[in-house]
């Protein structure tokens, strides 16, 4: 027998409606909540009316996603045509395990957005499933809060699978959407919406290349939404907030590192450090005095006298050792100071001298000294010789595209380091030189440690046909644009890549922009960096 209201098998007895009707181009489609009869348990029962070949290509989705084990998926038990074909009271079904939780959509409406943690969880293990599907050539569909289930135990379901359409492109675009709406409550790709605020850069470029179309920065698969939504572990004291306008990628936080190691180095402007008298380590054998201190002795207290066998000896004079102590203190650094002023003397009127006795040997070229004008000589070091080499005070990653992760970043270093057999080099990328249609480039930042005229860059590589663009801009900035090109081209090994004309800047960026085949993938790398002078 079959039910007269939905033309399908008496197995399946329907409950309660759990979603409103769906309007598909092919039909409608009504969801229940059902028992089924046969194995004693409530399952998702979905119907599509009519019948017949407008239900078949869904049915034919269904059977493939029958094939599929995945936790955040809902299993699909059962799909077939009911009895009576496309004609009135005519269906095709779907039956899904039904899956016991909250609903996104409640859950939202109630608590409002997720915890970062959370809201990376939740659409990671969800783009786990999709991915499954995508990878035996299923798009799912249905990605909507309404579909998502918050499951026990943290994990999560999507209700409906799969959808009565969809696409693979529409899938992980709705995954982007999801995540927005984890994070803020809201979604901006509805009609007459404003973009809501993501707090974590990171993850707003996810959700704008989950919706992008253009394959030089969309995401290429749901496989790589769940690689750059995977958790990494944070240990450690947390940084303190940051400053507006500061930057978020580690790469510039380093390179400010750097800077102020680099400038601790040199003459010290840091206020000395003034000890305090109460924070003074006592001398022994010094004897305690009655009284009020001397002015200048405030809070000093310098211990107890001892005898010469160990006992106390309060108000006693002090045995000759503590003198020969307190001697042994005070003179022993006299000491030692006069001896090294006697040693320079010494090597200034014995060794100076002798060194310039041979210096004016009979028939030699005296020395020319320089006329004395009063003025003091400059400090302001001598102009850089054009074509010469210009010193780099630090060298470190620039990745604003990257997903967090590290780009071999503790190997930039080697790029300045005067050894072309040590470098860098790009992670491996798969399925595109074009670093896998994840991002358009990565690159090292130069710190010249001040404004320089530049002639050019030269660039050595061991991957020839690698491509890069020479870009040069005032200061760290994670905006690409901020630093205008100033040179390119496919690299051959060792390339001069000479300006148009003089350069004065500050910092300097090799931007690669395209790798090149390697064993497992596309790589690229550059062995050592040098920055020329203008004339």
């Amino acid at each position: 027998m079959t039910s007269t209201t939905t033309g399908l098998p008496d197995r399946y007895r329907p409950l309660d409606q759990v979603a409103p009707d769906e309007q598909t181009p092919t039909g409608v489609i009504r969801s229940w909540r059902a028992r089924d009869r046969v194995l004693n348990r409530d399952v998702a029962l979905r119907v599509h009316t009519p019948g017949g070949p407008a239900a078949r290509e869904w049915i034919t989705r269904a059977l493939t996603a029958g094939g599929l084990a995945t936790p955040s998926l809902a299993m699909v038990y059962d799909a077939a045509e009911g009895t009576g074909g496309s004609g009135p009271g005519g269906a095709a079904y779907v039956v899904n395990e039904w899956i016991e939780g909250t609903r996104l959509s409640d859950h939202l409406a109630a608590e409002g957005p997720l915890p970062e943690r959370e809201a990376r969880a939740v659409v990671r293990r969800l783009a786990e499933g999709v991915a499954e599907a995508h990878r035996v050539g299923l798009a799912v569909g249905g990605l909507t809060p309404d579909h998502v289930v918050l499951r026990p135990g943290g994990l999560v379901g999507l209700l409906s699978v799969p959808a009565a359409s969809g696409t693979i492109q529409g899938d992980i675009a709705a995954l982007g959407a999801l995540l927005e709406l984890c994070l803020t409550g809201r979604r901006s790709d509805l009609p007459g919406s404003t973009p809501p605020v993501i707090g974590s850069p990171d993850l707003a470029a996810l959700v704008r290349r989950a919706r992008s179309t253009d394959p030089a920065t969309g995401l290429s698969s749901a496989n790589t939404m769940v690689r750059l939504l995977a958790e990494r572990p944070r240990t450690g004291p947390q940084e303190p907030a940051r400053t507006e306008g500061a930057t978020d990628n580690g790469w510039v936080r380093r390179m400010q590192d750097r800077r102020d190691a680099a400038g601790s180095a040199g003459p010290s402007t840091v206020e000395p450090v003034r000890l305090r008298r109460e924070g003074l380590p006592p001398v022994p054998g010094a004897p305690r005095t009655a009284g009020p201190a001397p002015a200048d002795q405030d809070d000093l207290d310098w211990g107890e006298t001892f005898s010469a066998d160990g006992e106390h000896a309060a108000g006693e004079e002090p045995a000759p050792s503590t003198a020969r102590r307190r001697l042994a203190v005070v003179g022993l650094p006299l000491l030692a100071l006069a001896l090294v002023v006697a040693i320079g003397w010494w090597f200034g009127s014995s060794v100076l001298s002798v060194a310039g006795n041979v210096d004016e040997v009979d028939g030699s070229t005296p020395s020319v000294s320089a006329p004395s004008t009063g003025a003091p000589a400059s400090s302001s070091p001598p102009a850089p010789v054009p074509g010469a080499a210009l010193p780099i005070a630090g060298a470190a990653i620039y990745n604003p595209f990257g997903d967090g992760e590290p780009e071999n970043d503790d190997d930039v270093p080697a790029t300045v380091d005067g050894n072309p057999a040590t470098g860098w080099s790009t992670v491996t990328y798969r399925g595109s030189a074009a670093f896998g249609n994840l991002k358009p480039g990565v690159g090292v930042l130069l710190d010249l440690g001040g404004e320089q005229t530049l002639a050019g860059v030269t660039v050595q590589t061991s991957t020839p046909g690698a491509t890069v663009e020479i870009r040069t801009g005032a200061g760290p900035s994670d905006a690409l644009d901020a630093f205008p090109v100033s040179a390119s081209g496919a690299l051959t090994g060792r390339d001069d890549l000479t300006f148009t004309a003089p350069v004065t800047t500050g910092y300097v960026l090799v931007w690669v922009t395209g790798l090149v085949p390697a064993d497992d993938g596309f790589v690229a790398d550059l062995t050592e960096l040098t920055v020329t002078a203008a004339g």
